[in-house]
């Protein structure tokens, strides 16, 4: 009944072809315009899962109390020296500051006034003490230096060690470091190749120490979500600004931008232009391959334009259901294409074999009728078992594949009504050409016997090989790490390496919230002590400890050193006469002492460097004055506000810090920073039990990325069974007996736990992105074995031999070439999902073409 009223309408639709073609004309016009106006796409990780799950509950509230990190762009600066990364932040921040086209706030978060002023009470006494020691005995050689913050002075300085060394005053081993990096600065000045020297190195080097290497600037960007890259203005005009930074320009400085935009952005770019070129390119190899499995273009021709107008209609379903499209339903187009492609070849295939009783070709419209009665119902069965694996994700609460499922379930739907009424019609108005043979693989006769006759050793190889899989399942890891899925040599993903590297600049913390400021300070007590925690900070972390005594040794060091650091009026800028002069006269101090110091002494470098620039010419004895002196006034300034700190309170830490850990209602968060590499699944599952162990209501990134995870498990276990048995149920009623539904979901079964060996053997890593491979899975392995089934219980005695063997084999090839145009993308992620959908589906073409023909029952082959 069923296949005679699907004939009925493939003969309606051949009769009717213009009109048919006129409504899908409407439609597709409309599903375009739809497209147009409603579809947008999200590049946020964060929509991938249900708002609605307790740990995503927990990061959002986070996220909107601390707002501060969301959202923006973030240039990392990498530079030869401190000084230079710090002036290249200062002055970006400057010029985006003025930029309000393009940001609304832009802040320094390691450039504050406060923590600089207070930077020596943040070290344990015993460095302390060290760094205090150090500058007291450098006392004679900073006030030089201050009376002359020039190279004359620093060469008078230098001169002054001389005598020292003369009336038995060595220089102290603790200034041993700082007079090797004035020997390196001195001979490369002096040899024409001048540098900056970094004299908060020299004179604070502990406190720098403190930070990460890297200076950052966080800039809150105006987005245009009109645009397919909302941020991409902002981090233009910020390229812009870069590319005119003065140690950008010398080389000195290096910045990336990186950050949420940033990376979702590229995220965007890498994929949107992977899966337009994918489509692209499947649709031209989809063309070459029904060439070779239907021969005549007035076949190939209704099949291409039956395949865009469904997905035309596929994506105006999208535009109207879902709106907003994600980087994993994205891949809804490549998908369509590489399964609705089989209900046309199926179609068209068993089209072309239709004979009359002398073996000539039919007529046209009664080929169509005839196919419609034969395969109408295979290619619905099919189409309801493709759908309903895909369909089987749309609970779950992994929004991520439930778009897709939804889009994709529905597509196939699509596919199958555009398969039985826009294809006949195009057929009939293309006059489609039948052939001269019908097709099918004559050749494979003899694979058919060889399968026939041995089917009970190649049963058992099968069933080693499922028994395999099987025993391989729980080995199976999943990687839910949304980074690992970006592209690693994008801007954004190479600058965040960068700070991976560092436990201190993480992206991969926990982070805490509790009621009040006592219970942090117990919690990070507790937390501090775990073997896999680097440090925890939370408002607490900004008052040092041992106040008292660390700001009386502060005080005691002040009192000798800041009579000499403070000089009213500090002499006049040098000539090069006045620099030639300064150097000759250092030398000549210098000499004499050289007797006295061991071969490796860094004064004999600096000696005989300064003999050079007493004879040096104007150009050389000037650029050498700039580059040793450059950043001089600026640390001897910063060396006196740290001599002179204040008590620090939770009252005196300015709002800007205080915000990012502290609420008005009294509530505090604590941030806790990792041990090791978190980007290994194994070191971040460790950290997290840990925190978890002291607090159950961590959150954070840490948590996101784990608790991902469990979800994504989870959901895709829950609609695999859920996806089987529907199939099963849909089976069943089609088939109406249990054997018939059995010779369907055995081969299903087996591809599954042939493609687990695969996984484990190749290796090829489980993410959120290429394991919707599972549903396709499910999809396209139904649709062959309902096919091969289907045919044998209406006597195809030739399984491999048959027009279906053939139709099955250039679908198999279609949907490859579309799934292999996803394994030649740039972005990891969907080059991933590529890779395992091909792995996939060649497990699914070996259950079908050679499981299924020994597993069938065996009926007599007639001799060829």
């Amino acid at each position: 009944m069923l296949s005679s009223l699907i004939s009925k309408i493939v003969m309606l639709c051949a009769r009717k072809a213009w009109v048919v073609l006129a409504l899908f004309t409407l439609f597709g016009a409309g599903a375009i315009f739809a497209s147009a106006t409603l579809l947008g796409v999200t590049t946020d990780t964060d929509k991938m899962f249900s708002s609605s799950l307790p740990w995503k509950k927990r990061n959002d509230e986070l996220s909107k109390l601390f707002p501060q990190t969301d959202g923006t762009l973030v240039a990392v600066i990498r530079s030869d020296i401190p000084e230079q990364g710090r002036a290249t932040a200062r002055a970006l921040a400057a010029a985006l500051s003025r930029d309000h086209a393009h940001f609304t706030s832009v802040r320094l978060p390691d450039d504050n006034a406060f923590l600089t002023n207070h930077a020596l009470l943040y070290l344990d006494k015993p460095k302390l003490e060290t760094l205090l020691n150090s500058i007291i005995a450098a006392q004679p050689f900073l006030g030089t230096l201050a009376a002359d913050p020039s190279a004359r002075g620093l060469f008078s300085a230098l001169g002054l060690i001389g005598e020292g060394i003369q009336t038995g005053n060595g220089t102290p081993d603790s200034f041993r470091p700082e007079l090797e990096g004035f020997a390196k600065a001195l001979h490369e000045a002096a040899s024409g190749h001048p540098k900056d020297l970094s004299w908060q190195n020299l004179l604070a080097g502990q406190l720098s120490s403190l930070g990460t290497g890297y200076v950052f600037v966080i800039a809150k960007p105006i987005l245009n979500y009109n645009m397919l890259q909302p941020g991409g203005a902002a981090a233009a005009a910020m390229h812009a600004v870069i590319s005119q930074l003065p140690f950008v320009k010398s080389g000195n400085a290096v910045v990336m931008i990186t950050g949420e935009v940033q990376l979702n952005d590229e995220e965007f770019a890498t994929v949107a232009n992977g899966m337009a070129l994918g489509l692209i390119t499947s649709l031209v190899l989809v063309a070459l391959w029904l060439a070779l499995a239907v021969h005549s273009p007035r076949v190939i021709f209704p099949i291409l334009v039956t395949l865009v107008t469904g997905l035309l209609l596929t994506t105006g379903f999208a535009a109207v259901m879902v709106r907003t499209l994600n980087l994993i339903s994205i891949a809804f187009a490549i998908l369509f294409i590489g399964i609705a492609v089989d209900f046309a070849i199926q179609f068209c295939v068993r089209l072309r074999g239709q004979r009359l009783p002398d073996g000539r070709p039919m007529p046209l419209d009664d080929a169509l009728a005839r196919t419609g009665y034969e395969t109408g119902h295979q290619i619905l069965i099919a189409a309801l078992a493709t759908a309903t694996g895909f369909l089987a994700f749309v609970p779950t609460n992994f929004v991520g594949v439930a778009q897709l499922g939804l889009i994709a379930g529905v597509g196939m739907l699509i596919a199958f009504i555009s398969t039985i009424t826009l294809l006949p019609a195009l057929l009939h108005l293309c006059r489609a050409d039948l052939g001269k043979r019908a097709p099918g693989f004559a050749r494979a006769a003899g694979l058919d016997h060889f399968l026939r006759e041995h089917r009970r050793p190649v049963l058992a190889v099968f069933v080693i090989l499922g028994l395999a899989g099987a025993g391989l399942v729980p080995t199976l890891g999943f990687d839910a790490d949304p980074l690992h899925t970006k592209n690693p040599h994008s801007e954004g993903m190479r600058a965040l390496a960068l700070l991976e590297k560092d436990p201190r600049s993480s992206p991969y913390t926990a982070d805490l919230l509790v009621p009040n400021l006592d219970v942090a300070r117990t919690e990070a007590a507790k937390l501090a002590r775990l073997p896999s925690v680097e440090m925890v900070l939370w408002l607490g972390s900004f008052v040092p400890d041992d106040q008292k005594d660390k700001l009386a040794m502060v005080a005691d060091a002040a009192s000798l050193l800041l009579p000499t650091l403070i000089v009213p009026q500090p002499a006049a800028p040098p000539d090069a006469d006045a620099l030639r002069e300064a150097a000759k006269q250092a030398a000549a101090k210098l000499t004499p002492a050289l007797a006295k110091l061991p071969p490796n002494d860094p004064l004999r470098e600096i000696t005989a460097s300064l003999v050079m620039l007493s004879t040096a010419p104007d150009a050389t004895v000037l650029a050498a004055n700039a580059a040793l002196t450059r950043f001089l006034p600026e640390q001897l300034a910063e060396l006196q506000r740290i001599l002179r700190p204040t008590p620090v309170t939770l009252h005196s830490i300015p709002p800007e810090i205080a915000a990012q850990y502290a609420l008005p209602d009294g509530r505090a968060k604590l941030s806790i920073y990792p041990k090791g590499h978190l980007s290994d699944n194994k070191v971040l599952g460790r950290f997290l039990r840990e925190v978890q162990s002291v607090d159950p209501n961590a959150g954070g990134p840490a948590l996101e990325i784990f608790e991902s995870a469990r979800t994504l498990v989870h959901a895709f276990t829950t609609a695999a069974v859920s996806a089987l048995a529907m199939i099963a149920i849909i089976l069943f009623a089609a088939l109406r007996r249990l054997l018939d539904m059995a010779l369907v979901m055995a081969p299903l079964v087996l591809s599954a736990l042939l493609t687990v060996i695969m996984i484990v053997t190749i290796p090829e890593t489980l993410n959120y992105a290429n394991i919707i491979a599972l549903p396709l899975l499910l999809g396209v392995g139904v649709s062959f074995n309902i096919y091969f089934v289907m045919n044998w219980r209406a006597g195809v005695r030739g399984p491999l031999t048959s027009p279906t063997a053939r139709a099955v084999l250039f679908s198999a090839l279609t949907t490859g070439t579309a799934f292999g145009s996803l394994a030649a993308s740039h972005h990891p992620g969907t080059a991933s999902m590529g890779r395992l959908l091909l792995i996939s589906l060649g497990c699914t073409l070996i259950a079908t073409l050679i499981f299924i023909p020994a597993l069938l029952p065996k009926r007599d082959i007639d001799p060829e």
